[in-house]
């Protein structure tokens, strides 16, 4: 019973990011005209086949160890949309930047699962980007509203240390520790294989040349196609629509929105490479511009060169010339991590521990072994923008999967005692908004158990 709670206890607090993996295939209209309506919450609408997708999520989620029946998962997502009525209702202030900055970024990451926007757009079967920012737009909207409207129910929840205390021995009483799974925390040594500089001025010099050919009349688009280094040049011919929010780099939305239309910039830097730029078109605050992106080459040479001064690195630090800490601070060209001591931060939580069972495989198969202290080989490695480098890596501690300790564990059993607090609030919030907001559930979900009254029967 533990297993089937905390899942549900996750899907709660992550439900409505999950739709944006598991958008339909048609449009929202086309959907209520042949899907059936479980439940009208207000102005909100649960579907059939929402029930379907998300009792999906719960199974896969859980990895098949969970799984739920369509009357939880229906209770579940009227939660959700009870909060989000409610949010309308008290007028949750929401701001058109930050719902666009998350489909800007969702937009983003789907861009990079799938390769590009528009395979993004054919497989989830919307006409264009605009159909498919609109229908992020509405699910993203949704999503703000209900963590407001939770943050603001919950918000001076706190727990004592007599609180977390009681919250473990009960548990431990009823069987039901959580067992945390093995958790390490990395640091990295990353060293860059940079391109010469007479390199360098060698793209500066060719996109020059092909600068001075478009602005005599050659196509910019086949200049991109022949030219381009970016994989995206083949399908949209190296167009983007810009906005302030786009999840592009700060140098390519500066040119875009400094340039006149048909104005072709000068060569211009980023971490990506050298670009030549044009504006094609200004649609209010959005700017249509290509791009040509030439990334220099780095000799051979520089990279064996590269590899020899990490392996160096390496060697020093296991024989105690120097420390990892003080090597990093020395040597390392990665900006993100050099100023924490090589401290690599998980993306998907933005802490510093890795769930060794959830860790991209490639990086678990280079760590997975290693005991605290340990180093790894030194290995190449390539970054999006096409940048080459060599790095080794340190565990810097590691947690072994065990059962909960009151000591150990504080902190993590410290959350869960005050997620379930905050839990038990909305759910008293929830049993009373109930009773006076419009909800109609259909004949066949009448016939569920809930938890809570949906159905507004009077007791007996």
């Amino acid at each position: 019973m533990q297993q089937k709670t905390t899942t549900l206890k996750y899907i709660k607090n992550t439900l409505f990011l999950t739709i944006l993996c598991l958008i339909s295939f048609t449009s929202y209209a086309q959907k209520i005209k042949i899907d059936g309506v479980a439940v009208v919450i207000g102005k909100n609408i649960v579907l059939d086949s929402d029930i379907d997708k998300f009792k999906q999520e719960v199974e896969i989620r859980s990895e098949g160890k969970v799984t739920i029946s369509d009357c939880e998962m229906l209770e579940e997502l009227m939660q959700q949309k009870l909060l989000s009525h409610h949010a309308v209702v008290d007028s949750v202030s929401v701001s058109d930047s930050e719902i666009s900055g998350r489909v800007d970024r969702s937009v983003a990451y789907f861009t990079e699962q799938y390769g590009s926007v528009d395979k993004v757009i054919q497989a989830y079967g919307f006409n264009d980007l605009d159909d498919l920012k609109k229908e992020l737009y509405t699910v993203q909207k949704e999503n703000v509203l209900i963590e407001k409207e939770q943050q603001k129910i919950t918000e001076k929840i706190d727990v004592t240390p007599e609180e977390v205390r009681l919250y473990f021995n009960g548990l431990k009483g009823k069987g039901e520790l959580p067992e945390f799974p093995a958790e390490i925390e990395l640091a990295q040594i990353v060293l860059s294989a940079a391109p010469t500089q007479e390199e360098n001025d060698r793209i500066v010099a060719k996109l020059n040349e092909i600068k001075k050919e478009i602005e005599d009349g050659a196509s910019f688009k086949m200049k991109a196609i022949i030219n381009s280094d970016d994989p995206g040049v083949t399908t949209n011919g190296g167009e983007y629509e810009v906005t302030k929010d786009s999840p592009f780099i700060k140098e390519f939305k500066e040119m875009a929105f400094s340039l006149d239309v048909n104005q072709v910039s000068k060569p211009f830097k980023s971490d990506f490479g050298y670009h030549l730029m044009q504006l094609h078109q200004i649609k209010g605050n959005t700017r249509i511009a290509s791009h040509i992106l030439m990334q220099p080459d780095v000799p051979e040479t520089r990279l064996l060169d590269t590899k020899a001064r990490a392996e160096q690195i390496a060697l020093d630090i296991k024989e105690g010339r120097i420390t990892f800490e003080e090597a990093v601070k020395k040597y390392s060209t990665d900006e993100e991590t050099k100023n924490n001591g090589g401290l690599i931060v998980n993306p998907y939580t933005g802490e510093s521990k890795f769930d060794l069972t959830r860790m991209d495989p490639a990086l678990y198969a280079r760590v997975a072994e290693l005991n605290k202290g340990e180093l790894t080989d030194i290995f190449y490695d390539q970054n999006r923008s096409g940048e080459k480098m060599y790095k080794f890596i340190i565990m810097r501690d590691r947690t072994n999967t065990h059962t909960a300790d009151l000591v150990e564990d504080y902190v993590k059993i410290q959350e869960l005692a005050l997620a379930k607090k905050k839990e038990e609030t909305v759910a008293k919030w929830a049993k009373e908004k109930i009773k006076d907001t419009y909800i109609k559930l259909s004949e066949t979900h009448r016939k569920c158990t809930f938890d809570r009254n949906w159905k507004k029967e009077t007791s007996k």
